[in-house]
């Protein structure tokens, strides 16, 4: 068994194949120089520097449990036909199934927002940043003093999550979104209205309803981020965080099937995570799974997500797999300031949204579509956002609940 991806998803793959009495070679290869971690805290207390990066494993349960771990290493190629797969070293593993958990890169401005100044790419520009991995967040706390104007494009989870946590270490803060609201995509504008306030009344300015058409370059930085209509924000430093994209070079240099970007792109899998190649399977945020019925849109970028395939497909490789007992209830939530905010089911932005609880920065809504409940979100409102998920398992009548509520 070779794992590509050294991330949630190949770590918890890898212990759930041992869990399952998997007993051959596992080796497992990760990019990145660091035992593998959890990201989701890389935006909260790590950026805050409240602590280091979490990690998944400690580094001796991987030799512990038989678990060959690359670091620091690149597959260069695969040879499906040979069973092998090739690494920067020179070095060839074989292998007899091979799981691609490549995970997500991060999406940057495109580099004609530079017209006319004098740098090469947005990417390289120094003062421009993006939080995905654990280098990255040194790399912004490194540009970061107190009192620095940072200004945070896009306002979605990393955005917000971002935008709160540099508020709270000092810097003036401005988040700029093209959407009417923020979490506006994932959540709506009732909800987002709710968490734009949240930001507000702590000192950060949003700016919502416009995008960025340009940045400022001054001796090889960035100096500030130019708005539709000409308007030019000052900044010491800019975040980027107007989502990801699949990490797909290597599956598409294989041939693998990819799914189309109308239902979340990715690597296309049956409802097992089996690729369009034989013994080649996917996982996690890359991975684009089927449902029962062989319908895609199934890519959801959520940590319990990645956790509950990587159970499905450690089952289905070691041959232990057993009938679903019970409907998978998506979770994820995020923090922000002193407020975290949960969300249960599959809520969207184009579901009806009836707040039924509200106290200060604390809430609770039901999201409902044709008359069935969809989703429960919740601010500050832990206890009651997790008692719902039995009731968001069924989908009742959200004439019903709110009945009761």
């Amino acid at each position: 068994m070779v794992i590509v991806g050294a991330g949630l998803g190949g770590v918890r793959l890898a212990e759930n194949l041992r869990q399952a009495g998997y007993p051959d070679a596992v080796t497992l290869i990760g990019k990145e120089p660091h035992v593998p971690y959890d990201r989701p805290p890389l935006s909260k207390a790590v950026l805050r520097g409240e602590r280091g990066p979490v990690e998944l494993k400690p580094r001796d349960w991987y030799d512990e449990n038989h678990i060959a771990l690359l670091l620091d290493t690149e597959v260069t190629g695969v040879d499906l036909e040979g069973r092998s797969v090739s690494v920067g070293s020179g070095e060839t593993i074989a292998f007899e199934t091979l799981v691609l958990a490549t995970g997500l890169d991060p999406r940057f401005l495109p580099d004609d927002v530079l017209d006319g100044q004098d740098a090469d790419s947005v990417a390289d520009l120094r003062g421009v940043h993006v939080v995905r991995t654990a280098d990255d967040v040194s790399a912004l706390r490194a540009d970061l003093t107190d009192g620095a104007r940072a200004v945070v494009v896009g306002a979605g989870f990393i955005g917000c999550e971002t935008a709160a946590s540099l508020s709270t270490l000092g810097a003036a803060v401005t988040i700029v979104e093209p959407a009417p609201s923020v979490l506006n995509a994932a959540l709506g504008a009732t909800i987002g209205a709710r968490v734009e306030k949240l930001h507000t009344d702590r000192g950060v300015t949003v700016r919502t309803g416009v995008g960025v058409s340009g940045l400022t370059v001054s001796d090889g930085a960035v100096s500030g981020v130019v708005l539709d209509g000409g308007e030019t924000l000052d900044a010491d430093l800019v975040v980027i965080g107007i989502g990801s994209i699949p990490t797909t070079a290597l599956a598409e240099s294989l041939g693998l099937t990819l799914a189309d970007r109308s239902v979340g792109g990715g690597i296309s899998c049956d409802a097992r995570g089996l690729t369009s190649a034989p013994g080649v399977y996917a996982l996690g945020d890359v991975a684009n799974w089927a449902d029962e019925a062989g319908e895609f849109g199934r890519r959801v970028e959520h940590w319990n997500h990645t956790v509950e395939q990587a159970k499905i497909l450690a089952d289905v490789i070691a041959g232990t797999e057993k009938a679903a007992t019970a409907p998978v209830v998506h979770y994820f939530w995020t923090d922000q300031f002193d407020v975290k905010i949960q969300c249960l089911g599959t809520p969207s932005a184009d579901d009806e949204v009836h707040v039924v609880d509200e106290d200060g920065d604390k809430f609770l809504a039901y999201f409902s579509r044709d008359g069935k409940l969809t989703g429960v979100v919740g601010g500050g409102r832990a206890g009651a956002v997790m008692k719902m998920r039995p009731t968001v398992a069924q989908a009742p009548p959200i004439a019903d609940l709110l009945d009761r509520s």
